[in-house]
């Protein structure tokens, strides 16, 4: 599947196609026990570098920000315009339904009211209603020295819980450093750190905000932030799938 070559409706149905592939009872049980899970070769190394070919042209991007102007870190990424490219708003369709499914888990034992649709075209009405209508999926660039700092990616009152970032680039060959970080802050206790080894192509699933842990009275909510520490060297694209869209 390529980036623009075929039409979106078969672009989701190969997407489609690649995200069932996984194991997902597996996957879930790994973001519900630690906050993230990683898909491996979810796109080939050719999808990688046509992704990351992308940056330079500004007529897919709605806009382009730099961290250390805003203090979210050092590097730039820029916002995707719509339509969004077919292989990443295949996947963006492709993988809702089935986070979804660990989100609604997840308001359940949180308490929390909101369900999530089954359906992301669904969601997304839900989220223009409510005036969110720009879309979040985000590419992002760091060079030596850059980072991103903790943070949230919640754009509005409604915002789905789960996100999904693609490595785009080759460890040890195109950078080294820059390894993706979760770090969970849990109550009366201290903060614990995730770092999550990826490869090219490969995808890494994770809490936005909130997830539930089991404890001895049942499960009480944790709070997530996530980042990129420092690149010592070369250079480093990702792509973000975030499914609320933003105000």
């Amino acid at each position: 599947m390529t980036i623009h070559s075929i039409g979106s409706k078969a672009a989701v149905r190969s997407a489609e196609t690649r995200v069932a592939a996984y194991d997902w009872q597996a996957l879930a049980g790994e973001m519900s026990g630690y906050g993230c899970a990683v898909m491996e070769k979810l796109l080939t190394p050719q999808e990688c570098r046509e992704v990351a070919g992308l940056y330079p042209d500004e007529s897919h991007f709605r806009s382009h920000v730099h961290m250390a102007r805003h203090g979210f870190g050092k590097g730039e990424y820029r916002y995707f315009r719509y339509p969004l490219p077919e292989l990443i708003g295949g996947l963006r369709t492709a993988l809702y339904p089935r986070l979804a499914a660990v989100a609604n888990d997840w308001n359940e034992r949180m308490g929390i009211a909101q369900r999530y649709p089954d359906e992301h075209a669904a969601f997304l009405k839900q989220c223009h209603a409510q005036g969110q209508t720009r879309p979040t999926p985000l590419l992002l660039q760091y060079g030596p020295g850059d980072f991103n700092c903790l943070h949230q990616d919640l754009y509005g009152d409604l915002a789905f819980p789960l996100q999904v970032a693609i490595l785009l680039s080759e460890p040890g060959k195109d950078f080294t450093g820059g390894e993706f970080v979760l770090t969970e802050q849990r109550p009366r206790m201290q903060s614990r750190a995730e770092v999550v080894p990826l490869r090219q192509g490969d995808a890494v699933a994770f809490a936005v905000h909130n997830r539930p842990v089991q404890g001895s009275k049942g499960s009480y909510r944790v709070n997530l932030r996530h980042g990129v520490s420092r690149l010592r060297s070369g250079m480093r694209h990702t792509v973000g799938i975030i499914f609320h869209d933003a105000k």
